[in-house]
């Protein structure tokens, strides 16, 4: 499992982009959360095929609201495991 949470370290405005590889069919959930820990936006939940992938938020919440500037973090996970928890700082 490979992940590239590179661009998430910097400030972004107004989208970014989380890329992750599989090796192989893996349920993936990869989801967006507050400072507060409260889920904003789920980007993937569901089985994906073995390659390479780029997930991306456009710094909307789950009913399609746009959030406000500060930290967030995302957390990806494969088959259940915790691969990464990652912070990204919105800028408006």
């Amino acid at each position: 499992m490979m992940h590239n949470p590179q661009k998430c370290h910097y400030p972004f405005n107004p989208v970014t982009t989380i890329g992750f590889a599989l090796p192989e069919m893996s349920s993936v959930n990869l989801v967006v959360f507050n400072v507060m820990g409260q889920e904003v936006r789920t980007l993937v939940s569901n089985s994906m095929e073995a390659g390479t992938y780029n997930a991306v938020w456009n710094a909307s919440d789950n009913m399609g609201r746009k959030v406000s500037s500060g930290v967030y973090f995302y957390q990806l996970l494969v088959d259940g495991r915790l691969i990464s928890t990652q912070k990204m700082v919105l800028m408006k």
